[in-house]
């Protein structure tokens, strides 16, 4: 009970000094958000607008908020502020809309506005808000950039454009993939992939656009696919079975068209 009167005295406080620092202007009377969170951390969760009016309940953070809170502050660098607040909000409009499809509860994250010389990959653990691996180097199509170590300016959902696709995709089985790299054919572990960003990646699958290990990615540099997120041929071993059946991947650009009509970036979440 002590402990609560001084929690209580040091919380009403603050809201004196809050209010004492403030200018009064029209419609003062109401309550800013600070004083409503003291208040109802004084009255035990329960802010009463006045004494005629029911009370009002505080609703829950949201999950979106969560994961940002959890997660925003440790992957650096990115190439835009809304880069995470897009994708997790893109994942978890999803896997609400689509519950079954979602089995999985991780997600691999590119940002394409970085250049490929930087670590811009991450596989995320969305429900216990932790990172998996990363950051680590990943490939972006040839037809989206002109130099190999660039930044990826053109995106594309065409076949034939060897570009990266921007959006939300969902991760399906593993195969055995076989591409080539300086002449040279190579093997490694693949996922194919799902586009669900209807006009912008929803053409993946008949583009053979999936994940893969490639050995034009290492540690230090990544070189440039056909419009695939390829990573380094070990850490595909490790991290694309995870993934299949049932993850989420979503690749980001600052791209300001796809940013403002992409159907899941523009959904609303609980």
């Amino acid at each position: 009970m002590i402990q609560r009167k001084l929690l209580q005295n040091a919380l009403i406080g603050s809201v004196a000094v809050a209010f004492g620092s403030t200018q009064v202007i029209p419609r003062a009377r109401e309550r800013g958000p600070l004083v409503d969170s003291a208040i109802s951390i004084v009255t035990g969760g329960v802010i009463k607008t006045d004494t005629l009016q029911a009370p009002i309940a505080i609703g829950p953070v949201s999950k979106l908020a969560t994961a940002l809170g959890a997660l925003q502050s440790v992957v650096r660098p990115l190439s835009d502020s809304r880069a995470l607040t897009d994708a997790f909000r893109s994942y978890f409009a999803y896997k609400s809309a689509h519950p079954d499809q979602v089995r999985k509860p991780f997600l691999y994250f590119v940002d394409y506005g970085l250049a490929s010389t930087t670590p811009r990959g991450y596989v995320f653990d969305m429900d216990a808000l932790k990172i998996v691996d990363g950051p680590f180097m990943v490939a972006h199509g040839r037809g989206s950039s002109a130099n190999k170590d660039g930044i990826p300016t053109r995106f594309s959902n065409a076949s034939g454009s060897n570009a990266t696709s921007l959006g939300l995709y969902l991760a399906q089985e593993t195969y055995a993939f076989h591409g080539k790299s300086g002449g040279q054919s190579y093997g490694s572990i693949g996922l194919k992939l799902e586009g669900v960003s209807q006009g912008y990646n929803d053409n993946a699958r008949a583009r053979r656009v999936v994940a893969h290990g490639a050995p034009y990615v290492t540690p230090t540099k990544a070189g440039r696919s056909e419009g695939c997120p390829a990573m380094e041929p070990s850490r595909a071993q490790k991290l694309l079975p995870i993934l299949s059946n049932g993850a989420m991947v979503f690749l980001f650009a600052p791209d300001a068209r796809w940013m403002q009509s992409d159907p899941w970036v523009t959904a609303s979440t609980d």
